[in-house]
């Protein structure tokens, strides 16, 4: 490896190698904050949790969710039971180990899931992240349209 060369003032000019390392660091720096730029930057009054459901103590933590609802002339209801990670023993035995969480349009469901940060998204909007189950289901009313959710599938083994 030769040295790199020198500037005729005597300053050394830096590699290709050492230009493409400081690049490739600023460019995985950036991305990585603007990957997470919108889980930092959220209003918590956006974000606040519905009322607690009742559970076996008074201080269950437990949430439910709950609505039904004629939206552009469809039939939408849904419900979710979600325990928060830190809630006490007794919250998480008083709800299955599986949060609760069902969408039905039309009486046809609509398969939903929960991501880690509290988002909801579903089959038929999976590249989008809403905050509630509600509005995860006018999102997938307006992407269907006029078109009907399929039978759910019979899984057989």
């Amino acid at each position: 490896m030769s040295p790199t060369p020198a500037k005729p003032g005597g300053t050394r000019i830096p590699s290709r190698r050492t230009v493409l390392r400081g690049a490739f660091t600023a460019a995985v720096v950036t991305g990585t904050a603007g990957a997470l730029f919108p889980l930092l930057d959220r209003d918590p009054a956006a974000t606040a949790r519905p009322a607690p459901a009742p559970g076996p103590g008074s201080g269950s933590r437990a949430t439910a969710e709950e609505f039904a609802e004629m939206y552009r002339g469809r039939e939408i209801r849904g419900t979710a039971t979600v325990v928060p990670a830190g809630a006490p023993a007794d919250d998480r035995v008083a709800v299955a180990a599986e949060p609760v969480t069902e969408i039905r349009i039309d009486g046809r469901p609509l398969h939903v899931m929960r991501r880690a940060d509290g988002t909801y998204l579903s089959d038929v909007r999976h590249y989008e992240s809403y905050p509630t189950l509600l509005e995860t289901a006018r999102a997938a009313v307006d992407e269907l349209g006029s078109a009907r959710l399929a039978p759910p599938a019979a899984h057989h083994m």
